[in-house]
């Protein structure tokens, strides 16, 4: 639980460095290209222009602070969901536990190791084309994921004991091989290399609503394939790790580990991911420096392709981020499971207490004695143990049980015979207890099973996780809706401190005739310290959304809720994500492609569109999109650590809905 917490609280700062520096970015980003670029026609980073110095700090404080306090917080939350993992996988085995606790660090440390030296492998030539620039930066992750599969190996045969586990080092090079399709994917379908970003370029010749909806389209287009890879990658991950038993139920969380261990396999490359995603940045800050200081035209020119090639590594960045995210989240849904499990316990354990060596019932003070049953809440009690160690938690998960009735399989169960156990949930306290074969039969026959030895879908069952189940659809809705309004209200805090921007910039011009001659410098520190209040006042609210609506959810909707929700939020989540980040690098490198000199160059009317098409695309790629995985992480972590308040304080638990 400690670990979770330590990794809910990296979500949390990961969501405020996310959002807060989006916001503060993209409204300097809008706020300058809109007047400086569409109203006066004049060039990027042109030092007349106010708010061109907040633009440039924007860089810094969303894309290299922001993209790696997300990759941190991945980094951070698939560890750690696989380190919870682990234990559950190997139950009663103490010495396995431990080396399924430190497999996913010692790789994720190994891989930290090799990618810098994966770094000394990026050589480039002078005049490259975009396309040699980024095959130069793919040797060094290439070379760093060959490196870092031998070194998995390694590991994992040190670790787990020999050959016997090896599958779970093919699940860390499914993740690595995931997380290297989806890169490419989306290099493919960002890069003006390629016919994508070149056909929405080609729309700006029509005006900016054909560029607007040709990158709505392409961003949703783009989606397909980063879905297949990761569910590919989920089946094979969880298939490699337990040897393909899919059915049997105790091999269960051996798969789940499994994919929580591609997650770490697919950010082991971390280290050189992180150094490809700041590339743009100081790229894009470079070129600010050259047109300020008014040096010759080809070094401009040099740092505009090499921020577009910045573009694309920050889009392969976020495509790592949210594939790691889903295959996280995803293991993060069987943390909750385990974590619900625990809940119980402490539960059982809580209600009976032991004073003087007897123990009693913690509300009423009745004495108790070894075989006595206890009610909990419906369909679950305690049988009391010879001491408190010994007491056991029972879920019934058959309600003929506690009247007598024939069982769904039409075995006969004797009322008398469970006389104890029927008391027990409709009485709270049972003098008489069941007998001991009878009790041993129910398990058998599964018809009540000990928390403790309790299977993931001995709680599917209990909680009754189906579709059919108005609980889970009901929380599938609010996970989905969750999406779409912590969008909402990202992309509105832009679009309110990029009003706020463009009405001071447009002022200073206004009041400050001297500024378009040069003769009058522009006051600077004004927009910096307009986008930071507004991104500190902004972040609240999409920030509490995401902490409040799984406790809100897991107290009204229960357990099933919760599950629900993670789920909705999930799906929508991810596919939102991809499309959002995508369709935002296309409308940039679009942009980028035509001040290259196709159709006009700068300052022609398909350049006046593709700025527009690329000002909407800013809070796409930069704000919300990228917040969205650490949204959806986020509201797994939250629902981990709360789980023991939802299993016991839900309306649920209290028998009221």
């Amino acid at each position: 639980v400690t670990m979770l917490c330590f990794g809910m609280g990296a979500s949390t700062q990961a969501l405020f460095a996310r959002v807060g520096g989006g916001i503060f970015t993209k409204a300097a980003d809008v706020g300058a290209d809109l007047v400086g670029k569409v109203e006066h026609s004049i060039p990027e980073d042109d030092p007349r222009n106010p708010a061109t110095i907040a633009d440039n700090v924007g860089d810094n404080v969303g894309d290299v602070a922001g993209m790696g306090a997300d990759l941190y917080e991945s980094y951070c939350g698939s560890i750690l969901a696989t380190a919870a993992l682990g234990v559950a996988a190997f139950p009663g085995n103490g010495g396995m536990q431990l080396a399924a606790v430190f497999l996913p660090m010692a790789i994720a440390s190994i891989g930290t190791l090799l990618s810098v030296w994966g770094i000394y492998q990026v050589r480039t030539q002078e005049d490259s084309s975009q396309k040699a620039l980024l095959a130069a930066l793919a040797k060094g992750i290439n070379f760093s994921t060959v490196a870092i599969v031998a070194a998995t190996f390694v590991v994992t045969f040190l670790l787990m004991g020999g050959f016997a586990h090896m599958g779970i080092a093919v699940s860390v090079i499914v993740g690595l091989v995931a997380g290297w399709l989806i890169g490419k994917w989306t290099e493919y379908a960002t890069s003006n290399e390629y016919a994508p970003t070149k056909e929405l370029a080609d729309q700006a010749l029509t005006g900016p609503a054909t560029i607007i909806i040709g990158g709505v389209a392409e961003g949703m287009l783009s989606t397909w394939a980063p879905v297949l890879i990761t569910g590919a990658a989920t089946l094979l991950a969880f298939g490699f790790s337990n040897n393909f038993t899919f059915s049997d139920p105790n091999a269960f969380a051996l798969g789940l580990y499994g994919v929580g261990i591609a997650a770490v396999g697919m950010l082991s490359t971390l280290g050189i991911t992180l150094a490809t995603d700041a590339y743009g940045p100081i790229a894009d800050n470079a070129g600010g420096n050259a047109q300020m200081a008014g040096l010759p035209e080809i070094v401009r020119e040099r740092t505009d392709a090499l921020d577009a090639l910045g573009n694309t590594t920050a889009a392969t960045g976020k495509g790592f981020a949210i594939g790691s995210a889903a295959l996280t989240a995803l293991a993060l849904l069987a943390a909750y499971v385990e974590e619900v499990r625990i809940g119980f316990d402490r539960w059982g354990h809580a209600a009976v207490v032991t004073r003087d060596g007897v123990q009693e019932v913690a509300a009423g003070g009745s004495k108790l004695a070894a075989g006595d049953w206890m009610k909990l809440a419906d369909r679950l009690v305690v049988s009391v143990g010879d001491k408190a160690e010994n007491n056991r938690v029972y879920m019934v998960l058959d309600p003929a049980v506690l009247d007598g009735r024939k069982g769904r399989d039409g075995k006969e169960i004797l009322p008398a015979a469970v006389e104890g156990l029927s008391k027990a949930v409709r009485n709270t306290v049972a003098k008489t207890a069941p007998a001991a074969d009878l009790v041993e039969r129910l398990v058998n026959e599964n018809r009540i099973v000990d928390v403790k030895t309790a299977t993931m879908r001995d709680y599917m069952r209990f909680y009754d996780v189906t579709l059919m189940n108005p609980k889970v659809l009901v929380g599938m809705f609010i996970g989905a809706m969750s999406v779409f309004v912590f969008c909402a209200l990202t992309m509105k805090a832009v679009g309110r401190a990029a009003k706020g921007m463009v009405e001071e910039v447009r002022r200073q011009f206004r009041e400050k005739p001297g500024i378009m001659q040069g003769t009058e410098l522009p006051d600077y520190a004004a927009p910096v310290a307009i986008s930071t209040k507004a991104a500190q006042r902004e972040m609240i609210l999409p920030s509490v959304l995401a902490l409040a609506v799984p406790v809100a959810c897991g107290l009204v909707l229960g357990v099933s809720g919760v599950l629900g929700l993670l789920v909705g939020g999930l799906t929508t989540g991810f596919c939102v994500a991809v499309f959002m980040a995508n369709a935002g690098g296309a409308w940039d490198n679009a942009k980028k492609h035509i001040e290259s000199g196709v159709h006009g160059g700068k300052g022609s009317d398909a350049h006046k569109a593709a700025v527009v098409g690329d000002t909407v695309g800013d809070p796409f790629k930069d704000t919300s999109g990228p917040s969205l995985n650490i949204l959806v992480k986020l509201m797994s972590m939250v629902s981990v650590v709360v789980a023991g308040l939802v299993v016991r304080y839900s309306l649920e638990a209290m028998g009221i809905f």
